[in-house]
């Protein structure tokens, strides 16, 4: 569902973001990459967004090379980052619909949006206020509405949780779970040591570019994940 071989990027000072990356996340998984500022992971998820071009390598979603056909895999995934890109001066609902439009869906109804903004958990009386008046955590949840609505089979996520409080992040996680339940692929770059051991299927560490580790939730259910990580930072 979404794989790089070999994906590498080189910046024009030589520095080396991304080191011959090799994963692959399947559809129902949810994938945490783990690192430090720096060590490749928003690397990785702008290239698999075609957001930059690879130096080497390919980044393939649902077997469609991102740089040879970057409109064709866009209609397959959504990304969400930390600080939503989003309209502040829209309603939640006026974002949906735009953005809906955008993506070639132009006969949703308002309670079809309003159905997307109850499934992520917002309150009602948030439907129609705009996005300026929003906390991070509402942002979010628009940010997967949008998500949601569009259908995508592919969810990249850029450090979703950071800023949440404990409330919102949790809730965040449980709609997670339920996308995963859709047979949604989900890879995330996070932070969140506690919550990817709870949360993903497989958790990757990346440092320098180059991804060091790679353990299953059943591997990781007897090991100390934030201890592993930090000996992996140490090494």
């Amino acid at each position: 569902m979404l794989e790089t071989i070999d994906l590498t990027k080189r910046y024009e000072d030589g520095v080396l973001g991304l080191d011959h990356l090799n994963l692959k996340v399947e559809a129902g998984e949810i994938f945490c990459l783990l690192g430090a500022n720096g060590a490749g992971k928003t690397t990785a998820i702008n290239l698999l967004l075609n957001f930059i071009e690879p130096t080497e390598g390919t980044a393939l979603v649902k077997g469609i090379d991102v740089t040879k056909e970057p409109l064709e895999a866009k209609r397959f995934v959504s990304f969400v980052s930390e600080n939503v890109m989003l309209y502040p001066n829209f309603s939640a609902r006026q974002n949906l619909d735009y953005f809906a439009r955008l993506g070639g869906k132009r006969n949703l109804s308002r309670e079809e949006y309003y159905n997307a903004l109850r499934r992520v958990g917002l309150e009602e009386g948030a439907f129609e206020r705009k996005l300026k008046t929003f906390s991070k955590g509402m942002r979010q949840k628009t940010g997967i509405a949008i998500a949601i609505l569009k259908d995508s089979p592919v969810i990249i996520l850029d450090e979703p949780t950071a800023g949440l409080d404990p409330k919102a992040a949790d809730e965040f996680v449980h709609l997670l779970k339920e996308l995963r339940e859709e047979n949604r692929c989900i890879f995330m770059s996070t932070h969140d040591i506690f919550r990817s051991k709870g949360l993903a299927d497989r958790v990757a560490i990346m440092k320098k570019g180059n991804l060091v580790m790679t353990r299953t939730a059943e591997e990781l259910e007897h090991e100390d994940l934030e201890a592993l990580y930090l000996d992996y930072m140490r090494t």
